[in-house]
């Protein structure tokens, strides 16, 4: 099994200047927890997470600073434009994450779910040879997999227990 198998083929994605409203309403009214951001050719620029949406109502991370020889150096301006630049932002480019991570079609699901776990993304836009969007894949799906396996194996076993019990 691999991506190609789970991945869902109509995707509901955003352009870049689509504002955070209308990515508030696609999230309630599809229940989804991400969508990808889309250029003209299809190709993911980016990604809108619950967690983007839901950063821009939090309290900014205020940058440190470090004492050094009667100076003050600051600390985590990265983190603090990020944290501004999100809470600001009124499109999906100002609070999507980018650079997106993508997927192909014939990678393992195992291969998904390390992929997934490791840079920490959900949902995966998957993408053809050519770098254009051709599905997305999310943790729901990679859950469906292993619901069915478990739900096979537990099938497997019933039967096993009927064929013990018949000899």
């Amino acid at each position: 099994m691999n991506v190609a198998d789970i991945m869902t083929k109509e995707v509901i994605s955003v352009r870049a200047d689509t504002k955070v409203g209308e990515i508030a309403r696609l999230f309630r009214e599809y229940q989804l927890s991400g969508l990808p951001v889309v250029n003209d050719a299809n190709e993911p620029i980016g990604v809108v997470t619950e967690l983007d949406m839901i950063s821009r109502h939090a309290q900014p991370q205020l940058p440190t600073y470090l004492p050094l020889l009667g100076a003050y150096i600051p600390l985590r301006r990265k983190e603090y434009r990020e944290s501004l630049r999100r809470i600001t932002g009124v499109v999906a480019q100002d609070i999507m994450t980018s650079p997106v991570n993508t997927i192909g079609p014939d990678v393992s699901i195992e291969e998904l779910a390390t992929q997934m776990i490791s840079n920490r993304s959900n949902p995966l836009p998957v993408v053809d040879e050519s770098g254009r969007m051709i599905g997305v894949v999310s943790r729901t799906d990679v859950l469906g997999v292993f619901e069915e396996l478990d739900m096979r194996l537990e099938e497997e076993l019933e039967e096993g227990d009927v064929e013990r019990k018949t000899e």
